[in-house]
């Protein structure tokens, strides 16, 4: 509950103001999950939740949290991560310089079991050869919603790998690799906790 808390609050305290955050809880069995985020609702309009009614994994609630989207860009939040409190000012800023930007992208860091940050990740500018053989867009990942849209969004069958298969669909359907950014600011906390990828990839062998 407490990285809940902290994930949401870090979306409360963007220095850039115009977002909408949208939550698809899938079925949460966990009662205390709900009262959380009907808080945080009640807190600030531009919160949405969806309370979905059967459990359908991290495809089917990323394409739910998708659909709720208005905006032109969308930004992948994991539920126990968190933002640097200006990580969506330096992405709209980086939009303002470079407006036919598809995608982009910013270094990253992972939080320890005690929530001090770690393992910084800076990264190079977009690689397509990085990019076909590791991840290396992951976090923060920002897309333009209409080439989200346009690939098909998530696709089912490729859980645990989702974002991956979508930013290479999205990368695929960039004719310019110029509108492709990286921001070199670490603006992603990744947190290690039990069961998350960022402690391994054998966490999800799925």
């Amino acid at each position: 509950a407490s990285a809940l808390r902290d994930c949401l609050d870090s979306v409360l305290a963007q220095t850039y103001e115009h977002w909408e955050l949208c939550i698809a809880d899938d079925a949460s069995s966990a009662p205390h999950i709900r009262r959380i985020l009907s808080e945080y609702a009640g807190r600030d309009a531009r919160i949405k939740v969806n309370y979905r009614s059967e459990n359908g994994h991290i495809v089917e609630a990323s394409n739910t949290a998708l659909n709720m989207a208005t905006g032109d860009f969308i930004a992948l939040l994991d539920h126990d991560d968190a933002l640097a409190p200006h990580a969506l000012h330096a992405v709209a800023r980086a939009l303002q310089l470079r407006p036919t930007a598809q995608l982009v992208y910013s270094d990253e860091d992972k939080l320890d079991i005690n929530g001090e940050r770690c393992a910084p990740y800076f990264k190079p500018d977009f690689s397509p050869d990085l990019l076909y053989s590791q991840n290396y867009f992951c976090h923060l990942g920002v897309y333009r919603r209409e080439l989200v849209q346009a690939v098909g969004g998530f696709r089912k069958g490729y859980e645990g790998s989702q974002d991956y298969d979508l930013v290479l669909r999205c990368a695929a359907g960039v004719n310019d690799t110029r509108d492709v950014l990286h921001v070199p600011q670490v603006l992603y906390h990744w947190r290690m906790a039990e069961g998350s990828t960022a402690s391994g990839h054998v966490q999800k062998p799925y």
